[in-house]
């Protein structure tokens, strides 16, 4: 795509960045005052293996640093989300889109290791433009879904967008998922979370106290209705006294202090975040909810179910075709076009993480299909009293062969089975 064309198709871009914030509600902050920047982070996420961990500097002219995140690319390795290092430039990541371009750095060195090229910043990297520098050396249109933000003790900060850079100075700084080479103001406004933390920040005397960015972090952190979602982990960073304060699961009454050096010194360690926190009912019933994404028998299951319901549906428009006595063939070619109905839905269910933790119905601004999908289970509702009533008056009758009896009954039972699942998964919730 040629960069005339991007900027031709950016706003289509921008008004599913936008409604897609939903999805990737990410935000964070920086206020320098007096010569002292604190930086606030929330991640927003439907993870449970939240976690901070250190790294030392492993030559003389690198830095240790310590960084939080929850999203594991690897054996016992986590995609950083955030961090801060030995002389306090900080950094932060957020979802964000912007429309592919060509490869605009076709010469440059490619990124195959994300933990690897992301904490090699924090570990070589003293100031902005130091890590202007360093990433000027790479490709960094991998990443052209997130935007990035560093900020060094001085308060000036470099935003890292998949095909720009943009330097900036100003005490006070908000950021949400959005590259603001393509978003003004007006359309950042429309973030409820970005536009809470200005607000807070136009109508409150700024400071750099813990107590004020903790305030500032809760009003931009989300919690939503449905189980799970929300701001996972929030972490203020104080760049000056090189400390980090985390806030667990939405829960902004508890704070848990790490000191970088003096953690540091006690050597290269991952500490899982969930247990240095006092135990939260919210998280407890987080980690509870058990979707096909978490317990990969409910996957197995989605998909034998799907495969099953379309047998039946097979199956039932043959025997209807055949004329077997007793078989209606507008009652069964209504039985099948539920089944394959279902079973499409099925499978939507089982590669689309984020109905489990929105509101219902769910709505995809990438694909109207899949909203549309959502008010199956409503169908499955109004489908299933005819469907039993037209089952057990067919077991009365001895012209049925047993063959369809026996899949009339299982076909009934999927039904009862499934309205069970979709009522575990909040999908009948419309009240929300």
């Amino acid at each position: 795509m040629k960069i005339h064309k991007a900027h031709i198709i950016k706003f289509t871009f921008l008004f599913l960045a936008l409604f897609q914030n939903e999805i990737y509600a990410c935000s964070m902050y920086k206020i320098t005052v007096d010569g002292k920047t604190m930086v606030g982070c929330n991640e927003d996420a439907w993870r449970t293996t939240s976690r901070i961990w250190f790294e030392n500097a492993k030559n003389a002219d690198e830095y240790g640093a310590g960084f939080t995140g929850s999203r594991q690319v690897g054996s016992n390795r986590t995609a950083p989300q955030s961090g801060m290092n030995e002389v306090g430039l900080t950094f932060s990541r957020l979802a964000a889109f912007y429309p592919i371009q060509d490869n605009a750095f076709p010469d440059r060195i490619k990124i195959t290791d994300e933990e690897d090229y992301l904490t090699g910043i924090l570990h070589k990297c003293a100031t902005i433009e130091d890590v202007k520098k360093y990433i000027a050396q790479y490709d960094h249109s991998l990443f052209f879904d997130h935007v990035f933000i560093y900020i060094d003790s001085t308060g000036k900060y470099l935003i890292v967008e998949p095909y720009q850079l943009i330097e900036g100075n100003e005490p006070n700084y908000l950021l949400s998922n959005f590259c603001p080479s393509i978003t003004d103001n007006e359309q950042a406004r429309k973030i409820e979370r970005y536009r809470n933390g200005e607000d807070f920040l136009n109508t409150h005397d700024v400071n750099t106290s813990l107590s004020y960015c903790a305030a500032l972090s809760d009003t931009m952190h989300v919690c939503r209705c449905r189980n799970g979602d929300g701001t996972l982990l929030t972490s203020i960073w104080d760049t000056k006294d090189k400390l980090v304060n985390l806030y667990f699961y939405h829960a902004y009454d508890t704070t848990v202090q790490f000191d970088l050096t003096e953690e540091l010194a006690k050597g290269d360690r991952i500490i899982p975040i969930p247990g240095v926190f006092p135990k939260n009912s919210e998280f407890e019933r987080f980690v509870n909810y058990r979707t096909p994404f978490n317990t990969p028998s409910l996957r197995i299951l989605l998909v034998a179910l799907g495969g099953i319901l379309t047998l039946f549906a097979l199956l039932f428009s043959i025997s209807a075709l055949s004329k077997h006595k007793g078989v209606s063939l507008k009652a069964v070619t209504l039985i099948a076009a539920m089944n394959l109905l279902l079973a499409a839905y099925l499978a939507v269910l089982a590669t689309h993480v984020s109905i489990y933790y929105f509101d219902a119905p769910y709505k995809d601004y990438g694909s109207n299909l899949i909203s549309v999908s959502s008010y199956t289970p409503f169908l499955l509702l109004l489908t299933i009293t005819p469907s039993a009533f037209f089952t057990i008056k067919r077991l009365k009758s001895v012209e049925i062969r047993i063959w369809i009896k026996a899949m009339l009954v299982s076909n009934n039972l999927i039904y009862l089975l499934l309205i069970v699942g979709f009522g575990y998964w909040g999908l009948y919730s419309i009240w929300n």
